[in-house]
């Protein structure tokens, strides 16, 4: 008898964890505003991506000249996501990119480690990213310059990050990202690696609406105001009309791959070089 309630007590054990629902929407879509978010694609849904940054709001190169940077576009992408399973993401995207490597090809790879559960068991969703990138710039025949790309492997970027988020309720949820970057070749005096740390948030305001921030703060001697770099700040609006998600924010990174904005923004919200920026999302059954 006590080996059978041992069994039972097992069995019951194991059923709660199978059943065990995990936690739905911890953000509406797969990205914030410059950070990827914990979500992945569902399993067999192709999302069609389209974003946009401007030129600078304010400042210098800013104001009714540019028409407050909508004259400009400090860097654009498109590109294809598509969701291999429920856990794992896999995309393809092209940007126009704003650091010395430009034009520059991204693969990804998103996979979900492990999901917030309803019944606490488990707190917190994570998600790992791998982001690859390679410029297709024409090689320069000046051995000065960044693209002059002595070796095929100088073309490469790539960063790493673990997404770390959590649900706190249907209004509120928070996520950090600590991060390596790596470049296979820099300029003088530059760094190849890169360690940073990064936050997003979700704040449910209306049914349809959310407000967004996120910040990525590398860690580098290099890297400081005193330098011309600073943290990637954007704050946004976040619109969820069913078929897609539309997004409008400003931030002041220029860039929008991970592997270009995390080691390359220079842009300073105090100086009014931030820019409006939009993101498209569509989502299609395959």
């Amino acid at each position: 008898m006590k080996k059978f309630s041992l069994f039972f007590l097992a069995v019951m054990l194991i059923s709660t964890a199978a059943y065990s629902q995990n936690t739905f929407e911890t953000f509406k879509d797969t990205r914030v505003i410059n950070t990827h978010s914990v979500e992945t694609l569902p399993g067999r849904k192709l999302d069609v991506r389209i974003g946009h940054r401007f030129g600078d709001f304010a400042g210098d190169a800013g104001g009714w000249q540019t028409f407050y940077g909508l004259e400009n576009a400090a860097d654009i992408m498109i590109g294809f996501e598509y969701g291999v399973s429920d856990a794992l993401t896999v995309g393809i995207n092209r940007t126009k990119a704003s650091g010395p490597l430009k034009r520059l090809v991204n693969g990804i790879v998103k996979y979900k480690l492990l999901a917030q559960k309803e019944d606490g068991s488990m707190p917190f969703t994570i998600t790992a990213l791998g982001v690859a990138s390679v410029s297709t710039m024409e090689k320069s025949d000046d051995p000065e310059v960044l693209h002059f790309f002595e070796k095929s492997a100088h073309r490469w970027m790539y960063t790493g990050q673990l997404l770390i988020g959590r649900k706190f309720s249907d209004g509120f949820s928070l996520q950090v990202i600590p991060s390596y970057t790596h470049r296979n070749v820099v300029g003088f005096n530059d760094e190849n690696g890169l360690i940073s740390l990064g936050f997003a948030t979700r704040v449910q305001l209306t049914k349809v609406m959310g407000l967004i921030v996120d910040g990525t703060f590398p860690f580098s001697d290099i890297r400081t105001s005193e330098n011309g770099y600073f943290p990637a700040i954007g704050v946004g609006l976040e619109f969820d009309t069913g078929g897609h998600v539309f997004q409008l924010n400003f931030t002041n990174a220029t860039a929008i791959s991970e592997t270009d904005y995390i080691p390359n923004t220079t842009s300073d919200w105090g100086e009014g070089q931030f820019r409006l920026g939009f993101t498209i999302s569509r989502m299609f059954n395959l």
